[in-house]
C-alpha cells in the first residue's frame, strides 16, 4: 500500500475499499438501478475523508458515466423541464461553492446526512401518499433546481430534489431518464470550475479518480444488466436501510464535530 498512498488519496485498505464500494454503487445507479445507490457514494467516502474531497474524487468518474449515458439516451428529453430547472441549478452550484469555502467539514457531514435521511423518508414514507402533478410548475421547478444544484455540489446528492419535481410529471421512462442524464451531465460539468477553484483537484485526487474509471464502467454495465434481468424491490429495502445507517453516522459526526 506504500506506493498507493504516495500517488493517491488511498492511504490504507479501508479507504481504498470504501472508495471501491462507493464507485460500484454510483455505477450501478448510472446503469439504471436508481438514485438510492448514487446517494450512497459521497456519504460512504465521507466516513474516511472530508466530504468535499470525497465529492471531488467522484466527479471525474461521474463525468465519464455522463458521457456514456448521453450517448445511450440521446434524443430523449423534456425541453421544458430543462429550461425551468437548469438555470436555478447553476445558482445552487454557486451557493454550494461559496458554502464549501466557508463551512467546516462537520457542517457538510451534517448536511449530507440530513439530505440522505430526507431521501429515505421520502422514498419509504412520503412517496406512498404523493399525487401526480398536472403539468409544469415554474416556481417549484426553480426551488427544486436550486436545491438539486446545491446538494449536487456538496455531496453529488442532487437526485432527491430533482425527483421531487420530475417524478410527479409522469414522463415516459425514456424521456425521464434522458432528461435526468442531460440535467446532471450539465450540472456535473459546471461543477468542475468551482471544485478546481477550491483546490480540490490536486494530483493525488485526479490519479485516484482515474484509477476508479475501469470499475465505474464495469459497474454501469452491471447495473444495466441487473435491471434487464431482475426485480429490485427487496434489494432496495436493504439499500434504504444502509443509507439510513450511514446518514445517522454522518449526522452524529457532524453534530459532535461542530
Amino acid at each position: 500500500m506504500t506506493w498507493l498512498a504516495e500517488f493517491t488519496v488511498f492511504g490504507d485498505l479501508p479507504t481504498l475499499g470504501t472508495a471501491l464500494a462507493a464507485v460500484l454503487l454510483v455505477g450501478l445507479s448510472k446503469g439504471g438501478l436508481g438514485g438510492a445507490f448514487a446517494l450512497m457514494g459521497v456519504p460512504l467516502l465521507a466516513l474516511v475523508m472530508p466530504p468535499v474531497k470525497a465529492a471531488a474524487l467522484l466527479l471525474p468518474v461521474l463525468l465519464m458515466m455522463d458521457a456514456v449515458s448521453l450517448w445511450t439516451w440521446r434524443g430523449f428529453y423534456d425541453r421544458v423541464l430543462l429550461r425551468l430547472m437548469l438555470p436555478s441549478a447553476m445558482v445552487g452550484i454557486m451557493v454550494g461553492a461559496l458554502a464549501a469555502a466557508v463551512t467546516s467539514d462537520a457542517m457538510v457531514r451534517l448536511l449530507v446526512g440530513v439530505v440522505a435521511l430526507v431521501f429515505v423518508a421520502r422514498e419509504t414514507v412520503w412517496k406512498a401518499g404523493s399525487a401526480p402533478v398536472p403539468g409544469h410548475r415554474p416556481v417549484l421547478a426553480w426551488v427544486c433546481g436550486a436545491a438539486a444544484g446545491f446538494t449536487s455540489f456538496v455531496a453529488h446528492a442532487g437526485g432527491p430534489p430533482y425527483q421531487v419535481y420530475a417524478m410527479p410529471l409522469r414522463l415516459d421512462p425514456k424521456v425521464f431518464t434522458g432528461t435526468s442524464v442531460i440535467f446532471f451531465a450539465v450540472v456535473n460539468l459546471v461543477k468542475v470550475a468551482p471544485y478546481a477553484a477550491l483546490g480540490q483537484f490536486d494530483g493525488a485526487t485526479l490519479r485516484s479518480g482515474l484509477l476508479m474509471l475501469p470499475l465505474a464502467v464495469m459497474a454501469t454495465l452491471l447495473g444495466a444488466a441487473i435491471v434487464r434481468r431482475m426485480r429490485g424491490d427487496v434489494f432496495y429495502r436493504v439499500m434504504y436501510a444502509m443509507i439510513a445507517l450511514v446518514a445517522v453516522k454522518l449526522v452524529w459526526d457532524g453534530l459532535t464535530g461542530l
